[in-house]
């Protein structure tokens, strides 16, 4: 990054300071002695005047003074008074002359001097605002960082978990170092590389660690950056940029969240006058006007790849891809081990452990739970994190802070500890569900009242019918136990009916899993990373619609009474480990499995 010098008023001052005690010392020698007018003619009337010179208003000579022996001359001035004074002079035959009074110096430093001063001050009044906000004249400037070779201090030792995007970007950095193996045999690199991927995966880690390998300066900017309220602005900046960019070549370019610049054009309100709009065409002219041999790579990240411009993909700009997905089980270790090397923790860690905990996360959360541990660590006055404060870190992570203080009265507490357990009973019950590690009545996070955590073993990418059906079971286990005991239920299932709902109705209108039959009826697709987008209305007939909601209620309906075939046939299960909940507030999966294996007819499943 270019380094500035900064301005101070503290060494105009001091220069001011200097110039007055060196202007005092010269003077200080050439000193005029302001006399009366009476001394004057006394030493007239002596003889001791030997030369003046007169003007209007002022006599200045030199007068003989006796110091000692020896005879000096001084230097004197004084108000002239009577205007026949020439006589007096001729008669003690003193040399004098008339001189006319200059006004020039006294003229200048009474008007030109406070001019300067102001002029000063405004000047630096401006230099100040500039160092805070960009001025007038640098409106149509980039707002880039620039990041020399030496400042990008990030390498691909320091991303794990995206090997395979990673490996898609070694050909860029060999393009840089080396662009004659590329030119020589008339190959060309891609002008244009978009990063696409979840929030939170590392897309501009990884960018920034394309820049740290290559050696290269580095210019990184948002997309949010360019578009401004005044008309021209963002397309100045974007050739500004590029200008730039071509002086320092190689180098990489590097546009962050490239949604909020490259949406498809005529979705503003605007239309084609729109500002984001002049700047997205500025931006694929320059893109089409630079000589990729130059050596600018230009690299975008962005998590909504669906809505940017086609023109922004097609080959000759973004015509290279790379998919920065969620980490597996392994990337998950690997990310683990990056961020467990800036804290202190026990040498016994199961990393792979605690892996599995953590399916879909990203290295964003991953980055997070190690640093919640050594925060709770240090909480807990140990001088490391081990894996009880990893375990708590995740579930933090995951439904919330712990609320032990939260005061429940017991009759609320005893439909939550069946509640959790309807859950965890129904899931060890049914094949193809996660493994339950944990259950407990403390409260967490906003509205969670109680919590059963289940970590699946393996990272998964298909779900045959029967385990979402099971799946949508274990949801509404913790419903049909208040029915089982109770006799009664709750509002506590509004977020387990929620998933249970979205399950069963994704079955029905996109994975064709009933008998409305093996159509797609779901209206428009999500997002590709963005999945909490709200679909917009069907385009189906109304019959359809109604085939649609029954299915959807039939498959809720169907397993909600397996649920409740299971709990009631394992009752004695769920009244043993609700009173060891209600005494221990948390237990552990392995504690639920041994009771259940110990009670008779009532086997752990398989």
């Amino acid at each position: 990054m270019e380094k500035h010098q900064k301005f101070s008023i503290w060494y105009v001052l001091l220069g001011i300071w200097v110039v007055l005690i060196i202007q005092n010392m010269i003077f200080s020698s050439f000193q005029v002695k302001i006399i009366p007018y009476s001394e004057f003619l006394n030493a007239l009337n002596d003889g001791r005047v030997t030369e003046v010179a007169i003007t209007a208003n002022h006599i200045q000579g030199r007068m003989k003074t006796s110091s000692g022996s020896v005879d000096q001359a001084q230097a004197f001035r004084t108000i002239r008074v009577d205007p026949e004074i020439s006589e007096q002079l001729a008669r003690h035959n003193v040399v004098f002359k008339g001189e006319i009074e200059s006004t020039f110096l006294r003229d200048l430093l009474s008007w030109i001097l406070p001019v300067f001063l102001f002029v000063g001050i405004w000047f630096f009044m401006i230099k100040r605002m500039q160092g805070q906000q960009p001025g007038f004249m640098s409106l149509g400037k980039n707002k880039a960082k620039i990041y020399m070779e030496d400042q990008v201090g990030v390498r691909f030792e320091d991303v794990a978990g995206v090997e395979e995007s990673k490996q898609e970007l070694v050909e860029i950095i060999e393009f840089l170092k080396e662009p004659g193996r590329f030119t020589s045999v008339g190959g060309k690199m891609p002008r244009g590389v978009l990063l696409v991927g979840p929030p939170g995966t590392g897309k501009t880690l990884l960018a920034k660690a394309v820049a740290g390998e290559s050696g290269v300066p580095f210019f990184i900017m948002s997309g949010s950056e360019f578009v401004e309220m005044f008309v021209g602005l963002g397309a100045a900046r974007v050739r500004d940029l590029f200008t730039q960019a071509k002086a320092k070549a190689p180098c990489i370019i590097f546009i962050d969240e490239l949604d909020a610049l490259g949406k498809a054009r005529g979705m503003g309100t605007m239309g084609g006058h729109d500002e984001r709009e002049q700047t997205l065409n500025q931006l694929l002219v320059e893109m089409d006007g630079f000589d990729p041999q130059v050596g600018v790579i230009l690299i975008a990240a962005t998590n909504r790849p669906e809505i940017l411009d086609p023109a922004l993909l097609r080959p000759g700009r973004f015509d290279r891809q790379v998919l920065v997905d969620r980490p597996d089980k392994k990337g998950r270790e690997a990310i683990l081990r990056v961020h467990l090397k800036k804290v202190k923790y026990d040498e016994g860690l199961d990393v792979e452990k605690l892996a599995n905990m953590t399916p879909g996360m990203v290295g964003a959360d991953l980055a997070n739970i190690v640093n919640e541990a050594a925060l709770l660590a240090v909480r807990r006055g140990k001088n490391q994190a081990g894996m009880p404060e990893f375990q708590e870190a995740v579930e933090r992570v995951i439904a919330g802070l712990e609320k032990k203080n939260r005061v429940i009265n017991p009759h609320e507490k005893k439909i939550v500890a069946y509640h959790e357990l309807g859950h965890a009973i129904v899931a060890m019950s049914l094949p193809g569900t996660d493994p339950v590690q944990k259950i407990t009545v403390i409260p967490r996070g906003i509205a969670a009242l109680g919590y059963t955590m289940q970590v699946p073993t393996e990272d998964r990418f298909l779900m045959s019918k029967t385990e979402l059906e099971n799946k949508i079971a274990t949801l509404l286990g913790g419903r049909a136990a208040e029915e089982v005991v109770i006799g009664d239920i709750s509002t506590g299932a509004h977020n387990d009916l929620s998933r249970a709902s979205d399950i069963a109705r994704s079955m029905v209108r996109e994975y064709g899993m009933s008998k409305v039959g093996q159509v797609y009826y779901a209206p428009n697709r999500r997002a590709q990373f963005l999945p909490m987008l709200p679909e917009g209305p069907g385009e189906y007939s109304q019959a359809t619609a109604e085939a649609i909601d029954k299915e959807v209620n039939d498959i809720i309906g169907s397993q909600y009474r397996k649920a409740l075939g299971i709990l009631k046939q394992k009752r004695d299960v769920l009244e043993k480990s609700f009173a060891l909940l209600l005494e221990k507030e948390t237990i552990e999966g392995e504690e639920l499995k041994d009771l259940m294996a110990n009670v008779a007819g009532a086997p752990a499943a398989a």
